[in-house]
């Protein structure tokens, strides 16, 4: 099993999701007793969001470059950036490392392809839905992104920043994604990305009449079958008699 080196903290509430799904694969996968083997280096999320609001993304791509390489000296053998807005500093951190680092776009625009879907709304932070690091990793990949009016991005952007990365998961705010979504939809959108990692606190695949991408989840996955590859699948227990 190769160690999954996890760069968290962004925030903490959405780590400790990465940490859970990671340990749940694994042992899924090898049964028994299993579980990952991974390496976390939390940061401090009001620095990084200090930089975000002040626009000062080299700062911050160095900030989380560094961080990078102490997971690599660790141990880690695969890196994952626990974030998505935080993508948009993707290269400076993957220039730094000589482990790969696996690209939440990736694992999602995967996941989208094999559904056959091809025009997907994508919700997520100001940064993520105004910038374009994700969407244009997924129209690479043959994909249509369609993201919400300015209201709707104002709306999702703070429930995020004022809500989920404190912990705090409201039934009101969920509705009013519900009608996020319904606007996307009526827009064109087979499905919708999760595209925040704190989203998926708040809305799941009972929440809305589409398919949901949770780029959580999907990177997740991507890290455990990298992570496992080579390793013999669980073998089920023996029912005596």
């Amino acid at each position: 099993m190769r160690t999954i080196g996890l760069l968290g903290g962004m925030s903490w509430e959405s780590s400790a999701l990465y940490y859970r799904l990671l340990n749940e694969a694994v042992r899924e996968q090898l049964g028994g007793l299993h579980s990952a083997r991974c390496v976390l280096l939390s940061v401090d999320f009001a620095e990084i969001a200090r930089l975000q609001e002040a626009g000062d993304w080299d700062r911050a791509g160095e900030l989380l470059a560094a961080d990078a390489r102490s997971l690599q000296a660790a141990g880690a053998e695969i890196v994952l950036l626990c974030t998505n807005t935080m993508h948009t500093v993707a290269d400076a951190v993957t220039a730094g490392l000589e482990v790969p680092l696996l690209h939440i776009g990736d694992s999602t625009a995967e996941a989208i392809t094999a559904a056959g879907l091809t025009r997907v709304g994508l919700l997520g932070t100001r940064y993520t839905m105004e910038q374009p690091f994700l969407a244009d990793r997924l129209t690479a990949a043959g994909l249509q992104v369609v993201v919400p009016e300015q209201a709707d991005r104002d709306l999702v952007h703070g429930v995020i920043y004022e809500e989920l990365v404190l912990g705090v998961v409201r039934e009101e705010s969920r509705q009013a994604y519900r009608e996020v979504v319904d606007r996307l939809v009526a827009r064109g959108a087979q499905g919708v990305i999760l595209g925040c990692t704190e989203i998926e606190l708040l809305v799941g695949p009972d929440d809305v009449d589409v398919p949901t991408f949770p780029t959580t989840a999907l990177h997740v996955a991507a890290a455990v079958r990298a992570a496992l590859a080579g390793e013999p699948p669980a073998v089920p227990p023996t029912i005596d008699g």
